[in-house]
């Protein structure tokens, strides 16, 4: 057995990371498509309220909500099986827990914050990456979409804490994807730019910004062209292949 191509079929989808404008732009651009039946997970009990609400207008067929944080690890095992359980399983996971953090730069001043944003964007979200590829694996069936980010090709000393915990769960994704393959599982990787979200408000836009909404048409096409990694924008690519060849002495040049 090898991993299904389903594509963009898949009617039950779970949102780890529920409130998560990213994730909510690729629910929507699924729902224009078909209905579909959604379970939300995450921290924020009336933030998830409120995306059920909306995506319920936008005409799905069933939303439910889960409280869950990332760093509850001791929470997760239980706390999934009762999200696929509900939802009488999963067609597509879209995994988009992770925090940005506030300070810039290499070696942080405070280092118990950048340990913090180390366990959610890594540790939490990598042991919730795990738990849904079980339940994903046991059905024999399902897409896994990471929202990675293009940070964790090479991560630079602009960014150095968030950039290795998204190296972290990038590397995760991709090796698991190999290992679910022939359990009929796909792992789809998505690797963002910078885009415009709360997240980073306030933040000087890179080259290549994009939106939410652009990044999920992207996802949808990567999922209905079996893609196992994706760039969005696509031209992202190109640049990555670029930085990736500069020398170390040239790299650590690069302050931004």
């Amino acid at each position: 057995m090898s991993a299904k191509a389903t594509g963009s079929a898949g009617r039950r989808v779970i949102v780890l990371g529920g409130t998560s404008e990213i994730a909510l732009a690729i629910v929507r651009e699924l729902m224009l498509r078909a209905p579909r039946e959604i379970a939300l997970v995450g921290r924020d009990a009336e933030g998830l309220a409120r995306s059920a609400e909306e995506l319920r207008a936008a005409g799905s067929t069933r939303v439910l909500t889960f409280t869950l944080d990332a760093l509850e690890l001791e929470r997760h095992s239980e706390v999934l099986g009762e999200v696929f359980g509900e939802l009488g399983g999963a067609d597509i996971v879209l995994l988009a827990v992770g925090a940005l953090g506030v300070e810039r730069g290499g070696l942080p001043d405070d280092i118990a914050a950048a340990v913090e944003l180390l366990q959610v964007n890594f540790v939490g979200a990598g042991s919730l990456l795990m738990q849904a590829a079980q339940h994903l694996r046991a059905a024999h069936s399902g897409t896994l979409v990471v929202l990675s980010s293009i940070a964790a090709e090479r991560p630079r000393r602009a960014n150095a804490v968030y950039g290795a915990s998204k190296a972290g769960l990038d590397a995760l994704a991709h090796v698991l994807g190999d290992d679910l393959h022939d359990d009929g599982v796909r792992v789809l990787v998505v690797r963002p730019g910078f885009v415009h979200t709360r997240m980073t408000r306030g933040l000087d836009a890179a080259p290549l910004a994009s939106t939410p909404e652009a990044v999920a048409a992207t996802v949808l096409k990567g999922l209905d062209s079996g893609a196992h990694t994706i760039w969005a924008p696509r031209q992202l690519r190109l640049l990555m292949v670029v930085i990736k060849l500069l020398p170390r002495p040239l790299f650590r040049r690069i302050k931004r």
